[in-house]
């Protein structure tokens, strides 16, 4: 919606009518929010400054303030920082189920989703001791570190930074397809893997790559892979946004109880 079907709009929906209840910031904001809601105003859509909304619909800056306050609040607005005001960038949740060992690729199709993935950095180093350690290589033994922002349907979910054996991938393996197709074409597919997840915030950088607020709640889960004969082919830190994720568990009452 351009700018004058957007002032046409609102007013069309009585702003300034002396008939109209409550406060006229608080008529504003249902107002956009009944826009955002019908779909007229699409997510990610950049919204007027105060200034000129206040100046096109002849009202108050404190009034359109106010109600973008309301908005903010509610979170069907966002503040972007140098850039604006936007509607929000809400994303359909996921449920991921902690008992199978997939891959991110293999999740989202599952779901009829399109995986993708946009490198962040790749280098080819030694491990350092800790790797060297969780990994069971020499401090002389190579090691790929990917860093990869996960995205399905173009939606950033996930920031995910795998550290994996040369020997397994060889220098040239994987771009932007799964990391796990690639290793099960090179006749190193994992079987088994341990989890551990955790609730933290992300930081600023992270935040603008996955487009969330700084500070947002994420999960970080950290994911050591196996092959079949036990030796780790994988040690992976992922952050996943945390209004797209619920990770689940089927639970069992042991016999004895």
């Amino acid at each position: 919606m351009d700018r004058t079907s957007l002032i046409a709009e609102l007013n069309s929906r009585g702003l300034r009518d002396e008939a109209g209840t409550g406060p006229l910031y608080k008529r504003l904001a249902q107002a956009l929010a009944g826009l955002i809601q019908e779909g007229l105003l699409k997510a990610g859509a950049a919204l007027p400054g105060e200034r000129d909304l206040a100046e096109a619909l002849q009202v108050g800056r404190v009034t359109v303030r106010t109600a973008y306050r309301d908005l903010l609040a509610s979170g069907a607005i966002e503040s972007r920082h140098g850039s604006g005001t936007f509607v929000s960038q809400h994303v359909e949740r996921i449920e991921q189920s902690l008992w199978r060992l997939s891959s991110f690729s293999a999740d989202m199709r599952s779901r009829g989703r399109e995986p993708a993935a946009r490198i962040l950095s790749r280098t080819v180093s030694a491990p350092a001791p800790e790797e060297s350690f969780l990994l069971g290589l020499r401090l002389d033994e190579p090691v790929l570190r990917l860093d990869r922002l996960r995205l399905a349907d173009g939606q950033p979910l996930a920031i995910e930074r795998a550290v994996v054996p040369i020997k397994f991938l060889g220098e040239d393996a994987v771009s932007e397809g799964s990391l796990y197709d690639a290793l099960a074409g090179n006749g190193f597919k994992p079987v088994r893997a341990l989890q551990r997840l955790t609730a933290v915030t992300l930081d600023p950088s992270s935040a603008s790559i996955l487009n969330v607020k700084s500070g947002a709640p994420a999960l970080l889960i950290e994911r050591i892979s196996r092959l079949e004969d036990q030796r780790v082919v994988e040690y992976t830190r992922s952050h996943y946004r945390g209004d797209a994720y619920d990770f689940v568990a089927e639970l069992r009452i042991g016999e004895d109880l």
